[in-house]
């Protein structure tokens, strides 16, 4: 992988020769597990200016309506999160001529808080290219990574790392975008550079070998405006007017004019004929792929990850294709037009559980490389996991022609039509509705769409090992269980996630660069000894994380929150506050007071807190640091199919935590509030 230093530039068409679409990662680690940030792009014309305020894309608008640009969300690696950009560089118009690459951060926080920062490019079959890595964030809220920009019609990139000392809006305003706040303040760059464009005089590619040797300092960010700059000071906005209206569905459905319970509303897509696991991938893989080509907002967001450029779609099912003496029929086949270019995917489809094979996989890999595709896309209940590939399939390297291999899961693919039909929107009444019938149809149970839905074989003999305690350490079945349950902490993070529209992701406590396959062998060791699975949900908005943790000796999932004690007032204060925000909470709720130094203080249940929130307070003095709030609920003994199955009860118990306990707490609404007028944007 080539590695770019900051200020230096190389052009994309000599690192790959598929760069028409390329994915940039922007990558940190934390500490905590807590830190987090969200990415910002800006497409900028000749003066470095933005055309619109459309031409700024971020958390509320993520995705160009030409396909140009599409924020792909976050996946969780190592102790930190990697969140990735798709440009479809053919697309971008032609009086864009820089695209900046940024992230911010809120709340007090800054970019030395992270370690790790990083920022990747990857092109169109997923293949990493170039690396930037960035030591000195300093203490900034906003920081600008890097920026591709076009010289004599060749795209390149550039390693920019500067940093603007107070956020977001800041950063938009020096580009142009129209900000409105009467709060907001002028902002300073942190680290701008007083330097000319290199590039004035370039009319030539230039190599990875010649850029290295004629890196010159990089364009400055340009600075803030001042009252001078207006000849009429108009009022400043929090709110980027970028967003355009959009059609969303209300959660409560209107009432219904059935007579009684017993009238079923008419389908578009019926499940009562599915007899068979043949009939369910047929059918699934009809419904996903025709509303994927009827709504392009929807097909665009599960196929921008996989490098298909914006464009024409169009899908197919059940196509034959040569494959030595026997055709191969894979479920699907998704096609897009851009510019006389097609970009092609061949679509291998498991529901109700079943498993990959390798073999199909393989054929469909050497079909399509002999074929010249793009990429094959698997679609099943199970989840991918980084490191730890569901399928095994041989790439032969002496192919000049490369070929993806994606997966995709049920639970995504809901996740996904969720986002855009509750929360961010389509374009018009027609296309929500198509989703939501799309989407009653994943989440009915005779479909086999329900996700990860199966502890494994291993699930049964390891419950059983520890109740006996014969479970040793280096039990590869304990693997198995380790990987099934990051499995479904995933899959939980995006049910989560979906049903509130904010961003729901795993903690990974683990230094980046650590093999996933070693860490999930020391958490395996880790279960054997003590019998507990345990995971840590960041959930966007609410104080502190939620974690989970399975005790398969006592047969009990407990979920929990910490959350800080306030930095001003009196201990009895805090108490009376904290128990008035839990009024709608369960009795059976667990309130541990932490105190400094004390490995835990008074511990009670809500119940007998409610007359006399005095009694959370430590007797001998000790301060207080916060309070962790707990509930606990019995686990299923099946592998996960069963009503009682292990997989249901983790599920409903973070479920149930979050909506009695973590969305009442005052202090997560506050935090939500605050960070909605941060990010909210008019029509």
């Amino acid at each position: 992988m080539y590695e770019l230093v900051k200020g230096a530039n190389v052009g994309l068409a000599a690192l790959s020769e598929s760069v028409d679409s390329v994915i940039v990662s922007l990558d940190w680690t934390s500490s905590t597990g807590e830190g987090d940030a969200d990415v910002s792009v800006l497409l900028l014309d000749g003066n470095g200016k933005v055309r619109s305020d459309g031409d700024f894309y971020f958390y509320n608008n993520p995705v160009a309506a030409d396909g140009s640009v599409q924020l792909l969300g976050k996946t969780p690696t190592g102790g930190g999160n990697q969140d990735r950009i798709g440009f479809d560089l053919t697309a971008i118009p032609d009086d864009v001529e820089r695209i900046v690459v940024a992230a911010s951060r809120y709340g007090g926080a800054h970019f030395g808080e992270l370690d790790d920062l990083q920022l990747t490019l990857a092109d169109g079959s997923g293949e990493g290219l170039l690396r930037f890595a960035i030591e000195d964030a300093g203490a900034v809220s906003a920081f600008i990574f890097g920026e591709l920009y076009r010289r004599d019609g060749v795209w390149k990139i550039r390693a920019v790392g500067q940093g603007y000392a107070t956020g977001l809006a800041g950063l938009a305003t020096d580009f142009g975008v129209d900000i409105d706040d009467d709060a907001a303040t002028e902002e300073t760059p942190a680290d701008v550079a007083d330097v000319a464009d290199e590039e004035s005089t370039d009319t030539a590619p230039v190599t990875p070998a010649e850029d290295r040797a004629s890196a010159v300092p990089l364009e400055a960010v340009p600075a803030p405006r001042t009252p001078a700059d207006d000849a009429e000071p108009k009022k400043a906005s929090a709110r980027p007017r970028t967003a355009k209206k959009k059609v969303t569905l209300p959660k409560a459905a209107k009432k219904s004019l059935a007579e009684n319970d017993s009238w079923k509303d008419a389908r578009l897509f019926p499940v009562s004929a599915l007899k068979s696991d043949r009939d369910r991938e047929m059918r699934a893989t009809s419904v996903l792929l025709s509303v994927m080509a009827q709504i392009p907002e929807f097909g665009r967001r599960l196929t921008a990850a996989f490098g298909a450029p914006a464009g024409r779609m169009e899908t197919f099912t059940e196509v034959s294709l040569p494959h030595g003496d026997t055709p191969r029929r894979p479920d699907g086949v998704i096609r897009v037009e851009r510019a006389g270019k097609l970009w092609t995917a061949l679509v291998e489809t498991k529901t109700n559980g079943n498993a990959l094979k390798a073999e199909q996989v393989q054929a469909y890999m050497d079909i399509a490389a002999r074929r010249g595709y793009e990429a094959v896309i698997t679609l099943s209940n199970d989840v991918a996991l980084e490191g730890s590939p569901l399928v095994d399939v041989k790439i032969d390297g002496r192919r000049k022609h490369k070929v993806a291999l994606w997966h995709l899961s049920w639970a995504e693919v809901t996740h996904q039509a969720q986002m855009l039909i509750r929360h961010e929107g389509v374009s018009n009444m027609a296309h929500a509705w198509l989703l939501q019938e799309l989407l009653h149809y994943l989440q009915h149970e005779n479909s086999g769409c329900h996700g990860f839905q199966n502890m494994g074989p291993a699930w049964v003999p390891v419950r059983n090992g520890i109740d006996d305690e014969t479970l040793c350490q280096g039990d590869a079945r304990a693997l198995e269980v380790v990987e099934s349950w990051e499995r479904l902490i995933r899959q939980v993070c995006l049910g989560l996630g979906g049903e509130l529209g904010q961003k729901v992701l795993p903690v990974q406590r683990s230094r980046r660069g650590v093999d996933p396959g070693a860490l999930r062998t020391r958490l395996a060791d880790q279960l054997c000894l003590e019998g507990r699975l345990q995971a840590e949900l960041r959930i966007e908005g609410t104080p502190g994380v939620l974690a989970v943790t399975a005790d398969l000796r006592t047969g009990r999932i407990r979920t929990s929150v910490e959350i800080p004690a306030p930095t001003q007032g009196y201990p009895l204060t805090w108490a009376k506050r904290l128990v008035r925000r839990l009024a709608e909470a369960p009795a059976d709720l667990h309130v541990e007071t932490l105190v400094e130094g004390e490995t835990g203080g008074p511990r009670s249940t809500l119940e007998r807190l409610r007359p006399e929130p005095g009694d959370m307070l430590p007797k001998n003095g000790l301060q207080i640091t916060g309070f962790r709030l707990s509930l606990f609920k019995g686990m299923g003994s099946g592998r996960g199919n069963a009503e009682s199955g292990f997989i249901r009860s983790v599920n409903d118990a973070v479920t149930r935590f979050h909506g009695t306990v973590v969305a009442h707490l005052e202090g997560g609404q506050q935090t939500r509030r605050a960070a909605s007028a941060e990010r909210s944007v008019s029509g």
